[in-house]
């Protein structure tokens, strides 16, 4: 019987794809990418030569359909994005959503997806943490700080880098400027970097140095600022 794959490819350095990841790629009978353009570059070094598709945000609620019904004709078909988990802040949801409502088999492959390096790498408890992608750009923006200022859990986020040291700065507002956080980026390319310290420390800091690439920030939670209150 035909399925969905939902594929994940390396966040930074094309070796951390998988085995299986590879195989099914080359056995599936189209690829539907973010990106072609991009994709080709990963596809192209390992030799897989299968068809490629657009599946974008811009065509996605128009693809959901015609996809699950090439599938439901007998195409074994596999989703990717430009970089690591469909539907983690990528096109992925919708088409697993409309495959599962008509009885299209989905398998997720696990691998690649960039928060989870970097929550381990903050030093922050990984036990509970509330991933919120990217925050609201414009309406909304101040109400979901509001609300987040009380997460007891560690909380993620994804930020562009010409909004970091905004968001930076608008969470010292909203948090503290005590709350120690975290920001990654660039995460297994060449300049991969982790740079620590409290909300004010790092809107500091990248306020005067601009920074490049994919941006994780992880920032602590209440529960875990009371916890290293105490022990102060």
């Amino acid at each position: 019987m035909a399925k969905l794959y939902i594929v994940p490819t390396p966040v930074g350095n094309l070796e951390d794809m998988t085995f299986r990841a590879i195989r099914v790629l080359k056995e599936v009978d189209v690829i539907f990418a973010e990106d072609t353009r991009t994709s080709s570059v990963l596809l192209k070094k390992y030799e897989i030569q299968t068809r490629t598709m657009s599946h974008h945000k811009f065509n996605e609620h128009k693809n959901a359909e015609a996809i699950c019904e090439r599938i439901l004709a007998g195409a074994d078909v596999a989703l990717i994005s430009d970089a690591g988990t469909p539907g983690i802040s990528d096109p992925g949801f919708l088409l697993v959503r409309t495959c599962v409502e008509h009885g299209v088999e989905v398998e997720t492959l696990p691998g690649a997806t960039a928060f989870v390096p970097a929550l381990v790498n903050s030093g922050f408890p990984c036990d509970r943490f509330a991933f919120e992608g990217f925050l609201p750009v414009k309406k909304g923006r101040q109400t979901k700080l509001t609300e987040l200022s009380a997460e007891p859990r560690t909380m993620i986020f994804y930020e562009s880098p010409y909004r970091l040291a905004k968001t930076l700065t608008q969470m010292c507002e909203f948090f503290g400027p005590e709350r120690r956080a975290s920001v990654s980026r660039e995460i297994s390319k060449v300049h991969e970097e982790t740079r620590r310290g409290t909300l004010a420390e790092l809107s500091a800091w990248y306020t005067q140095n601009e920074p490049k690439g994919e941006i994780v920030l992880i920032v602590e939670g209440t529960d875990y600022v009371g916890k290293r209150e105490n022990i102060q």
